[in-house]
This record gives structure tokens, C-alpha cells and sequence, in this order.
């Protein structure tokens, strides 16, 4: 069997745009699996083999050329070509129908706000979570309903493994290496969704931002982890408070850096709110106001950081001084997904700012 790969690390990330140079590979899969682990091209979990035939399949699907740059990904700043961010989704098991998903993220994550160098290289636990919106996500069957977050559907899975193994194989960021997180996460395997629109009383995420509604959009965001908020309340009053007073917590690096928080409103939770009148603006000004802390509450250290990162935004910091969990209200950024239930998910950021990018082809 051949593999389209390079013959070492080197290659992969200072090597031509083209990846067509060909190596031998054993033809059982148990066998190519631990020579594509062995030369640590993989997350650990079962790989697909990058053969000619498969990635020539995968380029079929979009009109940029196999050796355009789509962009250097931190920290080693490897040149992502086109046909490279292929590889990673052969790799990975996505349908060839998914590349120009991958395409658009690729240049999502390195956008400069979104700090793909420290998100690559902290200590902190950050996967990158992919959020699908508009069309393509219907026409890839990108699950935004029961269970969006976990596991169970093809798109999501592959779709979010293969960003995380373009980080890590043209990247660098492999774990202990380059990516220093002490503990990682779960989400750093995969972490994907789509938006559920149908169930969405605003408009959709990508609308908000000024697409159309009929475009696509991929939008990357530094997720620290997630938690469930689960109340039976109908009142838009007790769901807000209990959701902020769940956000509002002194450990959260988004009081020290202002990175974009997230949420993941359940459809039950979106209705109470939207029945109460509050618009999209109105449900983020109170989750601001509701989830800011007295300074006091956090560590003398963590203070002192505060202090300093946030001196020329809050003046002078003393003990009973309420810190906002972002600089303004609308950089606490939401959608609307899951399936029947009372609950919604806090997803905390990191020192990062979300990124969209539209998804051509």
C-alpha cells in the first residue's frame, strides 16, 4: 500500500506545498495503523490510510489547487496546502464532501484574534470546537439535535478529528511537545455541532454576524470544557440567574483574559427566554450583568492579574470592585442546540476570540 505522507516530521511541516511523494505502507490495516502511529500522524485512535485513490477522491471536491497555501498553522507554522489539510481528512474518516468545511476552519483558526498560538501551546485543557451554520450543515447531516456534543454521528466526529489532527500534524502541537496542556481533554479527540436553526426563535449564529441565511459558515471557538445547566424553571428570570450564577466562577481564565464564554442553549431554555420578550442583545446584557464578580472573590494572585491585564478597561481594582466576565455584552456569544430537555451548556473560553469563516467551494 502506499500513502501520500512524508517520509519525515520535517516535511510535513517545512517541506513543498505538495504532498504527492509516495512511501510504502504494510496493506492490513492493524499493521498501517501502527506505522502511521509510529510516525506519530495520529491521535491514538483508529486512522484511515491516505492512498492516492482516496485523497485524489477528497480534491475532487473543491476548485482550489492541491498545492495552494491556505495558511501557516502555529506553532511550528507548517505550511497548510490544500492537499495536506486533504491528508489529515483522509486520515481522519471524512467523506471527501467535507473538505471545504476543513478549508474554511483552517483559515478560521488563524485568524490573528483567535490566538492560535497560545491556544496550541497552554497549559490549559483548550480543544477547538467546530460550530456548523447554515445549509452545508443539513446537506452533511452535521448533527445539531439530541446529543450534538457527543457521540453517534459521522460528520461531527470526523469533521471535528480531522481539524484537531491538522493542529497537531502540520501544527505541531503534539501533546507533552508543543501542546503543553497539563491534562488535555476528551474534546481534543473531537469537537463539533452544527446549530439547531429549526429550533432557533432568533435568527441563526452566521445571521447575526451579517451572512445570509442560505450561505454556510464554519466558526472555531477555544473551548475550555463543558458544563451542564439543568433548570425546570419556566421563568426567564430564575433561568438567567441560574445560568450566570453558573458562568460566575473565580477560576474562569475569561475574568482575567476576556476570551469569548459560550453558551449552548437548549431549545426549552431559548422558548422561556423568547417568550419573556428578550431579544438575542437583551439575553446577553443580562447574562453580563448577572454574571460579574466582586473582585474579592478571586485569589490575591489571580487578583493581581486582573489588576494588570485589566487596569486600562476597569481603572483601579479594589476588593469589592464587580468584574465582568467579558468587555462587553456581546462578546458572550450563544446558540441554540440540542433536543427536548431543560438544559443548556456553559462553555468556558480561553485567552482566544471566536472566528467565522464562510465555507466555497
Amino acid at each position: 500500500m502506499c500513502a501520500p505522507v512524508p517520509e519525515d516530521w520535517s516535511a510535513v511541516l517545512d517541506g513543498p506545498g505538495s504532498a504527492k511523494q509516495l512511501i510504502e505502507a504494510p496493506d492490513d490495516l492493524e499493521e498501517v495503523n501502527r506505522f502511521l502511529l509510529a510516525q506519530r500522524w495520529g491521535d491514538g485512535l483508529p486512522l484511515i490510510p491516505p492512498t492516492p485513490e482516496r485523497l485524489g477522491r477528497m480534491l475532487r471536491h473543491t476548485k482550489r489547487a492541491p498545492d495552494e497555501v491556505i495558511a501557516k498553522i502555529a506553532p511550528a507554522f507548517g505550511e497548510a496546502t490544500v492537499e495536506r489539510i486533504a491528508v489529515n481528512a483522509v486520515l481522519a474518516g471524512c467523506y471527501p464532501e467535507y473538505l471545504p468545511v476543513l478549508i474554511a476552519a483552517t483559515e478560521a483558526v488563524t485568524e490573528p484574534t483567535f490566538n492560535l498560538q497560545g491556544v496550541q501551546s497552554t497549559t490549559n485543557p483548550v480543544a477547538v470546537w467546530l460550530v456548523i451554520n447554515g445549509p452545508i450543515a443539513r446537506q452533511l447531516g452535521v448533527n445539531s439535535s439530541a446529543g450534538c456534543l457527543g457521540p453517534g454521528t459521522w460528520s461531527n466526529a470526523t469533521l471535528g478529528r480531522a481539524l484537531r489532527l491538522i493542529l497537531q500534524n502540520i501544527g505541531g502541537a503534539r501533546p507533552g511537545e508543543m501542546d503543553q496542556a497539563s491534562h488535555g481533554q476528551p474534546a481534543k479527540y473531537t469537537f463539533c455541532c452544527a446549530e439547531n436553526e429549526e429550533a432557533n426563535p432568533w435568527e441563526p449564529f452566521h445571521v447575526e454576524l451579517g451572512y445570509a441565511p442560505e450561505r454556510s459558515t464554519v466558526t472555531v471557538v477555544a473551548a475550555l470544557g463543558i458544563l451542564n445547566l439543568n433548570t425546570h424553571s419556566k421563568d426567564a428570570d430564575i433561568v438567567l440567574r441560574l445560568i450566570t450564577e453558573s458562568m460566575a466562577y473565580p477560576m474562569g481564565n475569561d475574568y482575567i483574559h476576556c476570551g469569548t464564554p459560550w453558551l449552548v442553549l437548549g431549545p426549552e431554555h431559548a422558548d422561556v427566554l423568547k417568550r419573556a420578550g428578550l431579544s438575542k442583545a437583551d439575553v446577553k446584557r443580562r447574562l453580563w450583568e448577572g454574571s460579574k464578580i466582586v473582585a474579592g472573590r478571586l485569589s490575591p494572585t489571580d487578583c493581581e492579574r486582573v489588576r494588570i491585564g485589566r487596569r486600562a478597561e476597569l481603572g483601579e481594582i479594589e476588593k469589592d470592585t464587580l468584574i465582568p466576565i467579558t468587555r462587553r455584552p456581546e462578546d458572550i456569544k450563544f446558540i441554540v442546540a440540542g433536543d427536548a430537555g431543560t438544559h443548556s451548556v456553559f462553555i468556558p473560553g480561553s485567552r482566544s476570540n471566536c472566528s467565522t469563516r464562510e465555507v466555497m467551494f
